[in-house]
């Protein structure tokens, strides 16, 4: 367990995720990289992979979440944990 989480911590493609977290974090990555660049079409991977429309609008709850909360860490130089 040790080393799978370590392979998605270094790169999720290659820690064998299941359909919807590997749909779940292209989405993440994307909305955290390109936010301007979000389409409609960004969600078909996510109802593909059998999310409803709920569990997309938690989904980008808890990113944009963890994007903003590390702004604001990034904002007030505050020293990540080990």
């Amino acid at each position: 367990r040790e080393a799978w989480l370590a392979r998605v911590a270094d790169d999720w493609r290659t820690a064998r995720l299941d359909a919807a977290d590997a749909a779940l974090c292209a989405y993440a990555e994307k909305l955290s990289r390109e936010p301007a660049a979000m389409r409609e079409a960004d969600l078909a991977p996510l109802r593909a992979a059998g999310l409803n429309d709920r569990a997309i609008h938690d989904a980008v709850q808890v990113i944009a979440y963890f994007n903003y909360i590390n702004r604001v860490a990034d904002a007030l130089h505050v020293e990540p944990e080990p």
